[in-house]
C-alpha cells in the first residue's frame, strides 16, 4: 500500500491529467440548462473533502459571484431543506462510501433534483444512487488517511468553478487563461514544493514530536488547510490539533492558549496578512514555538519559519500550501510508530455503518 507521502508524490501528475482533461471531466457533464439565474452554491461533504471545499470555496464565490456554503451531510438530510432550481448542489465523497452522503443524494434523486456527485469510484454505492457524477479524474486512494485526494478535490472544484463561470458568462477569456496558467505554473512548481517541504519537514519533526498540541491557523483559502491540518494531525499522529480561521481564533479560542502549544500560521499574503502579523505578535509573547508557512518571499522570515516561493492569486494558495502539512503529520505519524495501513478501531465501521461499502436492496 502507497504511503501518505508517496501519495502527495504523485501530485504533479494527477493535477497535470486533470488540467488536460478538465473538458472531458466537467465541461460535458455540467448541464445548466434549466438554472435560469444561478444563486448559490451548496456543498455537502464531510473530512478531508469539507476541508477541501473550504479551500476552493473563496475562489468559487469571487469568481461566480455568488455565496457558496459547505453544509454537513447529515444534518442537511435529516433536518434542512433545499429545493432551488437556481441552485447548483454538489456533494463530496472521494471513496464514495460515506454513509450520510449517500442517504443524503438518494433524497435528492428521489425527490427529483439534480445533485452533482463529485467521486473517485465508479463502483462505490454513491455513484450507483447518483444522477449526476462527475468524475474526479485520478484513481482511487488506498491509503485510508487522503492526501492527494483532498488537493485534486481542491483543483477540481476550482476547474468546475471555471466551466460554470464560462457557461454562465460570468468570467471572461482573459480571467480564464490568466487563472489557468496559473494553475498550470503551480501543477509545475509542486515537485520543488515537495522536495523543499521535506527537507523543512526533516528539520523540525522532532518538534512535532513532543508537541501537546498543534493549532493551526489561516483564513481564505488557507483556512481549508488549517482544518485539513488539524484532520491529518488528528488522524495520523492521535494527538490534540485545532485547525482555525484566524478571527475566530481571535475571538476566544486564544484564552485557551497554553505556553507548550506549536502554532502554525498558513499564510496565502492575502487581504488579511496585517491582521495575522498582529496575531503573531500577541502570541509570541507567550508561546516560544510560533511558525509560519508563507506561499512567497517575505521579509519577516524567522528560523523555524518556512516559504514556499510561490507566485500566485491567494485564492490559489489552497492546491499546494497543504503539502507541508500532509508530510509533517505523515513524518510525525511515524516516529510515533503508528501504523497507517492498520485500523486504530477496526470494529468502528461495523458498529456505526459510517462507511458502505455496497447497496443493499
Amino acid at each position: 500500500m502507497k504511503s501518505i507521502a508517496d501519495y502527495v508524490a504523485l501530485e504533479p501528475e494527477y493535477y497535470q491529467n486533470i488540467l488536460d482533461n478538465y473538458q472531458t471531466l466537467f465541461g460535458n457533464t455540467i448541464d445548466l440548462s434549466k438554472v435560469k439565474q444561478l444563486n448559490a452554491i451548496v456543498i455537502f461533504a464531510t473530512g478531508s473533502s469539507a476541508n477541501a471545499a473550504y479551500g476552493a470555496r473563496p475562489f468559487m464565490s469571487k469568481l461566480l459571484k455568488v455565496p457558496v456554503y459547505i453544509e454537513d451531510p447529515s444534518m442537511a438530510a435529516n433536518y434542512l431543506y433545499y429545493n432551488d432550481p437556481n441552485t447548483l448542489y454538489f456533494a463530496i465523497s472521494q471513496g464514495g462510501e460515506s454513509y450520510s452522503t449517500i442517504y443524503l443524494v438518494e433524497q435528492f434523486v428521489n425527490n427529483n433534483q439534480t445533485i452533482y456527485t463529485l467521486t473517485s469510484n465508479p463502483k462505490s454505492p454513491l455513484y450507483k444512487v447518483s444522477n449526476h457524477v462527475l468524475s474526479m479524474g485520478m484513481p482511487i486512494e488506498e491509503m485510508p488517511y487522503v492526501s492527494v485526494g483532498y488537493s485534486v478535490t481542491i483543483l477540481d472544484l476550482m476547474l468546475i468553478t471555471l466551466v460554470i463561470g464560462t457557461k454562465t458568462e460570468r468570467i471572461n477569456q482573459k480571467q480564464f487563461d490568466d487563472l489557468f496558467e496559473q494553475m498550470r505554473n503551480i501543477t509545475q512548481s509542486l515537485p520543488q514544493i515537495i522536495k523543499q517541504s521535506k527537507i523543512w519537514v526533516n528539520r523540525y519533526q522532532d518538534l512535532f514530536y513532543h508537541a501537546q498540541r498543534v493549532i493551526l491557523i489561516g483564513y481564505g483559502a488557507t483556512y481549508g488547510v488549517a482544518r485539513e491540518g488539524e484532520t491529518k494531525f488528528t488522524e495520523t499522529v492521535r494527538n490534540t490539533a485545532f485547525g482555525k480561521e484566524l478571527e475566530e481564533y481571535m475571538h476566544g479560542p486564544y484564552l485557551g492558549l497554553h505556553t507548550d502549544d506549536c502554532i502554525i500560521f498558513i499564510e496565502p499574503h492575502g487581504r488579511l496578512v496585517q491582521r495575522a502579523e498582529t496575531l503573531k505578535e500577541f502570541l509570541n509573547q507567550y508561546v516560544p514555538n510560533v511558525l509560519t508557512i508563507y506561499s512567497q518571499n517575505t521579509s519577516s522570515l524567522k528560523t523555524t519559519d518556512f516559504c514556499l516561493n510561490i507566485e500566485c492569486d491567494e485564492l490559489l494558495t489552497s492546491l499546494f500550501m497543504t503539502v507541508p502539512i500532509h508530510l509533517l503529520s505523515y513524518q510525525v505519524s511515524q516516529l510515533k510508530g503508528h501504523n497507517l495501513e492498520k485500523s486504530t478501531y477496526p470494529e468502528f465501521d461495523q458498529i456505526t455503518k459510517s462507511k458502505i461499502k455496497r447497496i443493499i436492496k
